[in-house]
């Protein structure tokens, strides 16, 4: 709020709270410490008004208000915990578990879920309503997610997210009354529609009617299996984030108990994706200025997030020219680990079970993906999200918070700062800047961190002298934005050279496997983990590498040459085009 908006004051169960027009009345009363209870409202999508359990009384007002849609006036009295509000909040849910399936130790959400903690703060034992629902076969058609409609509360979350959020539009309400649902479009699968398995609608499901595709107890039996070597990568966005499973603050890195706690499950070798980071940015710094040098297909554009290049092959296959053809550092490392790590070791690839840990449901789509396989092998056979790593450090009895710090394994977990910071929207441009700069200029920067594309705004631009060359930058993060930058582009014919796009809202860090949370300020506190890890780490940019350096002259030998382009580039083609051949493929 800036001071320029008009104060307000009102009065919320006795207390004397001061406004401004224009806010609901949830916010100026959660403000003073008076915590209204809510379900289908969340702070990434804002109000909804739909599921009526934060209703208020208001004096001298008409019927039970949604205060969350309410805004604030001058001189309202409000009270939040009548016998009127209590019995109102208790019958809306009691009408909700009517029609909920009552198997909570089978759910994903069990312990976790919103449903049953708003029943267990209402004081809510049993149900006087019961009402019969049309079972609905769970859909498990997406590699990434699974959608259980017989769960489904209609709270119009994920399709507010979808629609308004990252401009995908998969899911929909069909349907009136008590044949309402919430659907892709004529019912078919995920598989099916324009979802593009970003997760974000997971992220922010208040049950378990839609979640990721849970695979660590498979992972668990994989380790206990002598015959495989089962090795593990996490990402950077993991370690900023991980903690708050295990009630730590917000916001505060556990790299050190991350890479220990790995090893403590069993994985008979603990990498960093950093270390595919650092070489990603070898692989896409080369691929721009070879670009600037021969003159396009610019703007060369980031291809890091599987979310943003599936939306883009569905939804703008004018741009895949200029998708870079580097694959994701995910995928770099799962062919590195599949071909360089196994000579290395001395173990054959068919023994090894490349598991990658994400803060993205979008990568288990992406590793499925029938082109990912250069070296003959899956580069990565399992992705677990976030999320999923915390139910496995639990079922095996860690206590993560009070781990020693501990490191990876030499050398796929050796990385820089710069790799840290691609977890965050802004930092794989950031990460390329530091390197281009000095690769092009031939000298140091004089400031390493590159405010400009720093930040949360959803479109940041920038101008970088590279040697007297001005290269014009972008950063977009969440697909409405995304989709907003290429619109502009091609209604406008407006230059830019480089553009980094991250399909969840605050990049890798906000993931939709990440740790579910509705602090509104979280993408900030978990960016600002990253950052300081960056600053504190002894080599900040990715040419700095010294085992990147040596997987170059052991084995790549440089960048963009013919065995890295093998390994570590791939191509992309329209939603369209792919389906098509698909179909030919099945006749």
């Amino acid at each position: 709020m800036t001071d320029e908006k008009k104060k307000i004051n009102l009065t919320i169960d006795g207390i004397r709270v001061e406004a401004y027009e224009g806010e609901m009345v949830l916010d100026a009363a959660r403000r003073v410490g008076i915590d209204i209870p809510t379900l289908c409202y969340h702070p990434a999508i804002g109000p909804i008004g739909s599921c009526r359990v934060c209703v208020v009384e208001i004096e001298n007002g008409r019927g039970l208000p949604a205060s969350c849609v309410t805004p604030v006036r001058e001189g309202m009295v409000v009270r939040t915990n009548t016998e009127a509000v209590r019995e109102a909040r208790r019958t809306v849910v009691e009408l909700i578990l009517a029609s909920h399936p009552q198997d909570c130790l089978e759910c994903e959400r069990n312990g976790r879920c919103e449903l049953q903690d708003l029943a267990m703060r209402l004081g809510i034992r049993e149900s006087r309503f019961h009402r019969e629902k049309e079972h609905k076969e769970c859909d498990t058609s997406s590699p990434a997610l699974v959608r259980d409609a017989d769960k489904c509360i209609l709270c119009g979350r994920c399709v507010s997210m979808c629609s308004e959020v990252q401009n995908v539009a998969a899911l929909g309400f069909a349907y009136r009354g008590t044949d309402a649902l919430v659907t892709p479009m004529f019912e078919r699968g995920l598989a099916d529609s324009k979802c593009v398995s970003c997760g974000q609608c997971a992220k922010i499901c208040p049950v378990g009617a839609i979640h990721e595709k849970e695979e660590w107890q498979k992972v668990a039996d994989l380790i206990c299996d002598p015959d495989l070597h089962v090795v593990v990568q996490v990402a950077p966005a993991v370690r900023a984030a991980i903690g708050e499973e295990f009630n730590m603050p917000a916001g505060m890195p556990v790299t050190g108990k991350l890479a220990t706690a790995l090893r403590m499950l069993g994985f008979d070798a603990v990498f960093d994706t950093q270390f595919a980071a650092d070489l990603t940015i070898m692989e896409e710094g080369t691929e721009l200025i070879e670009r600037l040098k021969m003159k396009g297909p610019l703007p060369l554009i980031t291809s890091c997030s599987p979310g943003w290049i599936r939306y883009a092959e569905t939804f703008h296959p004018e741009f895949i020219p200029n998708l870079s053809s580097c694959k994701s550092p995910q995928q770099m490392m799962g062919a590195v680990i599949k071909t360089y790590y196994a000579k290395r070791a001395g173990i054959d690839p068919d023994k090894i079970v490349s598991v990658s840990v994400m803060p993205c449901t979008a990568k288990k789509f992406e590793c499925a993906r029938p082109e990912m396989n250069a070296s003959g092998q899956r580069d990565v056979d399992i992705v677990l999200t976030t999320r999923e790593l915390a139910c496995m450090i639990r079922q095996a009895g860690i206590r993560f918070q009070d781990l020693p710090h501990g490191e990876f394994d030499a050398p796929l977990g050796i990385s820089t700062g710069a790799a840290t910071i691609f977890g965050v929207t802004g930092g794989v441009m950031e990460a390329a800047l530091r390197t281009v700069y000095e690769i092009v200029t031939k000298k140091p920067l004089g400031k390493i961190e590159f405010s400009e594309v720093r930040g949360m705004n959803g479109i940041k631009e920038a101008s970088v002298d590279l040697g007297g060359t001005e290269v014009r930058v972008a950063v977009a993060h969440g697909l409405s934005n995304a989709s907003k930058l290429l619109r502009h582009i091609n209604e406008t014919g407006e230059r830019y050279d480089f553009i980094e796009v991250m399909a969840c809202p605050g990049g890798c860090i906000m993931g939709g496997g990440q740790p579910r949370s509705q602090d509104p300020d979280i993408a900030e506190k978990r960016a600002a983990a990253l950052y300081a890890e960056d600053r504190g780490m002894e080599m900040r940019k990715s040419h700095e590498n010294i085992a990147v350096a040596c997987l170059y002259e052991e084995f790549l030998k440089k960048p963009g040459s013919d065995i890295a382009h093998k390994l570590l580039h791939t191509t992309y083609e329209s939603a369209d085009e792919a389906a098509r051949v698909s179909r030919k493929e099945a006749m």
